[in-house]
């Protein structure tokens, strides 16, 4: 460690020296106190909304006449729903929803197709229709997805276009 050493002039005539030990640390203290701190903006944060009140005068008279929902027009027009849920845990999975999708969509013109409209469970790979029925079903798979590899997903298809005709 070097020293270094500071020339103090007193009233007298005399001049003392003072010696001080210069140290890493000191030296960064040294131009830490120098420099002021850089300004330290905050973010904005997005304005929460408020939330909607609904007056008494609003629960008493009923909504007007709205369209109905779209689950509703579906099943007058006599299209199927049918649901594919698959785990979003391997892309594999993904891969053969789609598939089966479009298959479907080609296969049966009155077919609507939904994939994963809530969360999925993990580990599964599930063809149904809305109403219920079920076409395929594996559940709890592990890796590396054995039963689902196995499945020949044109035959899968072609079985489901079945079944809805």
């Amino acid at each position: 460690m070097a020293t270094k050493e500071k020339r103090i002039d007193n009233d007298d005539s005399s001049a003392v020296t003072a010696t001080t030990e210069v140290t890493r640390r000191s030296t960064r203290l040294a131009n830490i106190t120098k420099r002021p701190p850089p300004p330290v903006s905050k973010p904005e944060l997005p304005k929460k909304k408020k939330a909607k009140t609904i007056t008494k005068q609003a629960i008493e008279t009923p909504p007007e006449e709205s369209e109905p929902p779209a689950a509703a027009t579906e099943a007058e027009e006599g299209r199927k729903t049918i649901i594919i849920e698959h785990c979003k845990q391997c892309n594999s999975f993904k891969t053969r929803a789609i598939q089966v999708k479009n298959g479907l969509e080609k296969g049966v013109a009155a077919v609507n197709v939904v994939v994963n409209p809530e969360k999925p469970r993990r580990g599964c790979f599930e063809i149904r229709e809305e109403s219920g029925g079920i076409f395929v079903s594996l559940l709890d798979m592990k890796r590396p997805f054995k039963p689902m590899k196995e499945l020949d997903m044109d035959n899968v298809i072609a079985e489901i276009i079945d079944k809805i005709k």
